[in-house]
């Protein structure tokens, strides 16, 4: 199969910083990919790096892209280095039976019963905001820590876990943020509210593998591999070091989906997906990925919507004048 390829970047700016321990994230550039094949059928991808996560840079991507001639094949497609993970998601997604069509406009759930957590902001205003999103239906929720100082983040999860319904989970990401002893004082905080917590993300850096199993046997809170599990093959790397808790995967830079839906099939890991802040051409992607994967009854981490203003109907389009 031959492709007419060709892309275009793309940038929409947040409603407010996304802030982490990796620091203040105010925009979300993007690379959208086009493929017409010899039917004329048009089919979309999206390339949406996480540099500090490990993929390549959105320049790196770019580069890679130029370099690419107006004709693809799937050889091609399927020969993109492992040190190009977003790339290998977006183009191998692309060609998938369930690439994005435009002329489908389903930027729901593909035809699942996939539940979302909602992402609130770090720090306060998360006290603020869950109401909000527990009025949209989320009963699951996921707040940053490891942003400020720890006693304060105490305080103010005292005060969120009690506002929370009964019936509502919590998330806990720390972003790799965490020291040993400062994760020891969550967890033991967290196992006085179990199991309203449903789990805590990353809670120490990826070089710490071992103390994170030690600190998983130790405590009722569950904890939940990130940032240690950003592409296949460190994905891979930690199963069979062990690891068989929870696994957060990014798919839009998690690498090929062809291999990991091999990988999640042949091993039937406990998984929650989780967005890169993508447009729906990534996150239809992505879901399609989750409802064939997940096999529990976790949230998706795709409750992420309230960070971006309204996309006009016509932004697709609109890259592409021609069309």
């Amino acid at each position: 199969m031959v492709y007419q390829f060709s892309f275009r970047y793309f940038s929409q700016k947040f409603t407010n910083p996304i802030i982490t321990n990796h620091g203040v994230w105010e925009i979300r550039e993007s690379i959208i990919i086009r493929l017409i094949d010899e039917n004329n059928n048009v089919t979309w991808g999206e390339i949406s790096p996480i540099s500090w996560f490990g993929s390549e840079t959105i320049k790196q991507a770019l580069y890679f892209c130029e370099q690419l001639p107006k004709e693809i094949t799937k050889e091609i497609i399927f020969t993109i280095p492992d040190n190009l993970p977003a790339c290998q998601f977006a183009f191998e997604s692309s060609t998938h039976a369930g690439g994005f069509c435009l002329c489908s406009r389903d930027f729901q759930s593909p035809g699942t019963n996939l539940t979302y957590s909602g992402l609130l902001p770090a720090g306060k205003s998360a006290l603020n905001q869950w109401s909000n999103l527990w009025e949209q239906g989320y009963k699951t929720f996921k707040w940053k820590i490891g942003v400020s100082q720890i006693n304060q983040e105490l305080e103010i999860f005292d005060l969120l876990i009690s506002s929370l319904p009964t019936s509502a989970k919590l998330r806990l990401d720390a972003n790799g943020g965490l020291t040993y002893q400062q994760a020891e004082l969550w967890l033991e905080k967290c196992d006085q509210f179990s199991p309203k917590i449903e789990f805590i993300e990353q809670p120490l850096p990826p070089d710490k593998f071992t103390e994170m199993q030690e600190l998983s046997n130790l405590y009722l809170t569950p904890i939940a591999l990130d940032e240690s599990i950003a592409n296949l093959h460190q994905l891979q790397s930690c199963f069979q070091q062990g690891w068989r808790g929870i696994f957060v995967i990014k798919p839009g830079i998690v690498g090929s989906p062809f291999r990991l839906r091999e990988f999640c099939k042949k091993h039937q890991i406990d998984v929650v997906f989780s967005s890169v802040f993508e447009t729906e051409i990534g996150r239809q992607a992505a879901l399609q990925l989750a409802a064939e994967l997940s096999k529990n009854n976790r949230a998706v981490g795709f409750g992420i919507n309230h960070f971006f203003q309204l996309q006009e109907a016509n932004w697709l389009e609109s890259l592409w004048k021609t069309c």
